[in-house]
């Protein structure tokens, strides 16, 4: 048992050294002589972690989407007092990572997504990924529609697809400046309260 403990922990070790050169470099900067000199590990270390570069970056996604994915679940736990359409507010704008203390998860994340056009193994987690989101929020919206004042007019499903769709455009808006995150959130909220108020509350 405590080999095995070693083992994932190494193996977590290796992850964040591929999420550090991946927000330096981007994917095609990250090899596996690199990435055992930044986690501080010999190339057998790495290479008994993982088969292939294509293991050890699928791992490395898993890591850096489960970050995110605690954040959004710890969002959607909601205490009595707090609407599903609020929920639905945090968690699209953790989704979106817009703080500034996430723009370097945001980098890698981006990162990943660029590779999964080129491989389908990390396109299948991707899309696992988004499904799950699109259903929590899918979930929420549901909900929210639930209530004696709901916008029973909505289609959850298409409206989860639009808010997660634009929670994630908005991540590259703010990496490239084309937008402040101030400016990304006030999209993002704008949008939501159309959703709950109708077309007069995006005005």
């Amino acid at each position: 048992m405590p080999r095995q403990v070693d083992h994932e922990g190494r193996r977590r070790l290796i992850a964040e050294a591929v999420c550090r050169l991946a927000d330096e470099r981007g994917l095609e900067g990250v090899t596996l002589r690199d990435v055992a000199a930044r986690a501080q590990v010999s190339m057998g270390a790495v290479q008994r972690c993982f088969g292939t570069k294509e293991e050890m970056l699928l791992f490395a996604l898993g890591y850096v989407g489960g970050a995110i994915g605690e954040r959004v679940q710890a969002r959607l736990v909601r205490s009595p007092a707090q609407s599903a359409a609020s929920a639905l507010g945090h968690a699209a704008t953790e989704v979106a990572l817009l703080r500034e203390e996430h723009r370097a998860e945001a980098r890698v994340w981006l990162a990943f997504v660029a590779q999964a056009a080129v491989s389908a193994p990390l396109a299948e987690t991707l899309r696992a990924n988004y499904a799950a989101l699109h259903a929590a929020f899918a979930r929420l919206i549901a909900e929210a529609c639930e209530g004696a004042d709901g916008p029973a007019r909505l289609d959850p499903q298409r409206e989860a697809r639009a808010v997660l769709a634009l929670a994630d455009g908005l991540t590259t808006h703010v990496l490239i400046g084309h937008l402040g995150p101030r400016e990304a959130e006030e999209v993002l909220h704008a949008h939501l309260r159309g959703l709950w108020e109708g077309p007069a509350a995006g005005r």
